[in-house]
């Protein structure tokens, strides 16, 4: 979640910086002087098992959460102990096969036949049956479930092998550590490979990597789907984690951009910058303005179905936390919807179980909307999953009051409670009751938008005289997840189809009240599109009053001031390519150290901080690399290749979009950049940084992450090597020519081109014990051919993992006694001159 809008004054980075973490916090802070344990010196029991003073859990109980809920009924009363005593305990982990690595076949093997039967010793009693399993109702056994908390994983020996297993692939890419019940929204949107797809609040990004997998899951290798996805996230520094996850999906298909979710711009051309007989080369006969054939709408919220896995949610819960952030998830929710495509779908959804952020949003998202959205039944749709039905009838509370209709909302509350809050949502004059409220005051009822922790016991005020409202939508088919049914967190999901554009009368008519703009139509006139939410800054259900202060940090961290002032993080993706585009130089002219002068902010690109998006249009240098490597004709490199820095002699870094994106691209450049892009596109070529790697004749090397893609286009400087030789450079990282078991192998590796070349695991001396296991895509390595050895240029991670994966599928292989010493470890340990200077070259293009 991220990426809404609000707030008065604070800084936009949430969880200051990420420097304290909230992941299954279930013990405080050694600092925190409260953790002393006073029975410590008694020589009692408590004093005994708390030699470390420092250790306590965080208390998991809160009255006005207890009686909140229990009001509401999303669950029973017979089985409220039973929910409650799932929250306070540990989440356990969760995790999903990414369907798009080349070993995905492998892993879930290696989970089904491996470690579901070597775990299930550890389990200890009262747990559950298997110790891992698949999600039943997640496809092709792809997600798994494990009964043991992330802590467990951490701190039991005996779990060592699993949790290093889990850190190496997720490092890797081939698996994302995720939460159960996050997993489900994207699920149910049934993206097509040739979607267009708005993640609108997408940080930390998982989300954004399953959708990136469901897209390119058809494709083979060498190719790229025709849709695209566009993760999008209000906060500087949540865009950086959003870059960094998404990266490991090495995909062209993806954009990465920082807005405020409510006003993400619709790119829309006006009739005067439309010419057909330019955009029909260039963007194709529909791409006029940027609409999508899917939307997530996994909105900011107050997080509490994430109480177990950040139980300092007890004591920070209050109502004032739902109630504040309502109307910003209308908002970004409308959004959403007026950047679908007619005949499109749009999942809305949060890690709330609060009905005021849930069914009472997807009931006004209808209202405002008039019969042009549809609530989707998706109760056939993954049978295995536990779900409940949405509810169609509950209540607000305000300042220690229940409310079950609007008219009783006093007059002096209006700011804080909306009719949209409400089951009916009507809008009625209310009734002045300030006087029975300083009556209440008086006698000592709440008085302030929340519930302090020091009026947990005294009584409420309910209204149990009047008739609760019931909602005229089908609510019924929105879904709630709830903790205990499934041993995860909890969820609320609701799927929305929109049928026909949005009526401009209705959307003036529900807004007038609440903002002078008003909400993008399809059928808004050209000068209207134009001026895409400008003068909606601010939510004023959201800051009009106290409450959002103590919303989640997780939705609540967000100011009206432009994130255009941030600096973005440089080596996360493409964010930033210039060398002093961080920290406050990214805000100003500074001295560039490499160049000894200064250099002009964002020349081509109107967003202050963030580097520009250029097209490299440079020939000179595409044909360079392109007869380099004998990249064939049909792979397009022209109209595909972008960089972040206008001066092409500075470029460091090139990125490969596909068509899609291409087209996106284009369309931002003809409406002024309107997307603020922090990342794109796929890191195709890197330039060499060393002196050896600079007299190469070619000065760019193809990246790790590029390197599937371009792998079948490429007819030089590629070479099919050996079982016996790849595991060797998996191992040594660098061989000399003449160490290597194939001799044939050796003499046409010293033909090679000085610099980057490619080397492939040979498939005919692939090995399985089951040949489905094998995928059809070629393992290989990208590689330094130095003056005397070829070494390896990927990281020690992927040596590691690759090797692993190679020693799981092939039969044991009987290598030549005469090449069984180490051929090379060090450059230290080798008198060799041309050698040493290899080693030296492959240490500075790594840097580089």
């Amino acid at each position: 979640m991220g990426g809404g809008g609000g707030g008065r004054g604070r800084s936009r980075t949430q969880r200051r910086h990420f420097a304290q973490s909230r992941e299954n916090v279930w013990k405080r802070s050694k600092s925190d002087p409260s953790d002393a344990n006073p029975d410590a010196d008694n020589g009692s029991e408590a004093g005994k098992a708390g030699d470390n003073r420092f250790w306590q859990p965080f208390a998991t109980q809160n009255l006005v959460f207890d009686e909140y809920y229990k009001e509401q009924g999303i669950v029973s009363q017979d089985e409220w102990d039973t929910f409650v005593e799932c929250l306070r305990k540990p989440l356990p982990a969760a995790f999903r096969i990414n369907s798009s690595s080349q070993f995905w076949m492998d892993i879930r093997s290696q989970l089904e036949n491996d470690f579901a039967k070597s775990l299930q010793a550890e389990l200890t009693e009262g747990d559950e049956v298997e110790a891992i399993r698949p999600l039943a109702w997640y496809p092709e056994n792809l997600a798994w479930h494990s009964n043991f908390s992330r802590m467990q994983l951490r701190k039991n020996q005996a779990l060592e092998r699993f949790h290093q297993f889990l850190k190496l692939e997720n490092e890797i890419g081939n698996i994302t550590r995720q939460e159960a019940v996050s997993m489900v929204p994207p699920l149910f949107l049934d993206v097509q490979p040739d979607h267009f797809v708005l993640d609108m609040c997408a940080a930390p990004g998982s989300k954004t990597f399953q959708l990136l997998e469901i897209i390119h899951r058809s494709t083979k290798p060498g190719s790229l789907p025709k849709g695209m996805v566009i993760a999008n996230d209000l906060d500087v520094q949540r865009c950086n984690l959003l870059i960094h996850q998404t990266k490991r999906m090495c995909t062209a298909n993806l954009v990465v951009t920082n807005h405020e979710a409510q006003q993400f711009p619709g790119c829309r051309l006006s009739k005067s910058q439309f010419d057909t007989s330019e955009m029909g080369n260039q963007l194709g006969p529909c791409l006029n303005q940027l609409l999508f054939d899917r939307v997530l709408c996994d909105v900011p919220c107050s997080g509490d179905g994430t109480l177990r896995k950040a139980p300092d949610i007890w004591r920070k819960w209050n109502t004032g936390m739902g109630n504040g952030i309502h109307g910003l998830q209308i908002q970004i929710a409308m959004r959403g919807i007026s950047l679908l495509k007619v005949g499109g779908r749009m999942v809305y959804s949060t890690c709330s179980m609060n009905p005021i952020e849930n069914e009472a949003v997807v009931a006004e998202i209808l209202r405002k909307c008039g019969g042009c959205v549809e609530l989707v039944d998706v109760s056939s749709e993954l049978p295995q999953l536990i779900r409940r039905p949405g509810l169609r009838k509950w209540k607000v509370r305000d300042r220690g009051t229940w409310l079950v209709s609007y008219k009783d909302a006093p007059l002096s509350r209006r700011g804080a409670v909306n009719p949209s809050m409400f089951p009916s949502g009507s809008s009625v004059e209310p009734v002045d009751h300030s006087v029975g409220l300083e009556e209440e005051h008086q006698n000592g009822h709440a008085t302030s938008s929340e519930d302090p922790p020091t009026q947990l016991d005294k009584p409420v005020n309910l209204v149990n005289n009047l008739e609760e409202e019931v909602s005229g939508f089908p609510l019924e088919h929105c879904m709630r997840i709830v903790p205990h049914d499934q041993n995860g967190g909890a969820f609320f999901i609701a799927v929305l189809h929109k049928v026909g554009p949005l009526p401009v009368g209705t959307l003036e008519k529900h807004n007038s009240h609440r903002a002078k703009s008003s909400f993008h139509s399809d059928r808004q006139p050209d000068e209207v599109q134009d001026k895409l939410f400008e003068d909606m800054k601010t939510s004023e259900d959201f800051s009009a009053n106290g409450n959002n202060e103590k919303v989640a940090e997780a939705a609540l961290e967000a100011s009206e001031d432009g994130p255009q002032e941030a600096p973005l993080e440089t080596d996360s993706g493409n964010a930033c390519e210039n060398d002093n585009s961080n920290g406050a130089e990214a805000a100003s002219e500074e001295n560039d150290g490499k160049a000894g002068g200064k250099r002009k902010l964002q020349t081509h690109g109107k967003w202050r901080g963030v580097d520009p998006v250029v097209f490299l249009r440079d020939e000179d240098v595409i044909n360079s690399i392109k007869n380099f490597y004998g990249i064939v004709d049909s792979f397009p490199l022209s109209n595909h290749l972008v960089t972040r820095n206008s001066e092409t002699t500075r470029v460091k870094r090139i990125y490969y979009v596909s068509e899609s994106v291409q087209e996106l691209l284009e369309l931002n450049f003809k409406v002024g950049q309107q997307l603020k892009i922090t990342s794109i596109g796929l890191k195709m070529f890197e330039r060499q940084t060393s002196r050896e790697g600079a007299s190469t004749p070619c000065l760019f090397r193809i990246s790790s992450e590029g390197l599937p893609l371009i792998l079948p286009y490429l007819t030089k400087q590629i070479l099919d090597a050996s079982v016996a030789d790849f595991k060797h450079l998996l191992q040594y990282k660098s061989i000399k020519f003449t160490d290597f078991v194939d001799t044939e192998f050796s003499e046409k590796a010293t033909k090679l081109m000085p610099g980057c070349c490619v080397i492939v695991l040979r498939k005919d001396n692939v090995g399985s014990s089951n040949p489905n296991l094998v995928h059809e895509s070629p393992i290989a390595i990208g590689c330094w051919r130095g003056k005397a050895t070829l070494s390896v240029m990927v990281t020690a991670l992927d040596c590691q993992e690759l090797l692993e994966r190679l020693l799981l599928r092939m039969e044991p292989l009987k290598e030549s006694p005469v090449h069984e010493s180490k051929p090379f470890i060090d450059a230290n340990e080798v008198n060799d001159s041309d050698m040493v200077e290899d080693a030296e070259e492959i240490r500075l293009n790594a840097e580089g």
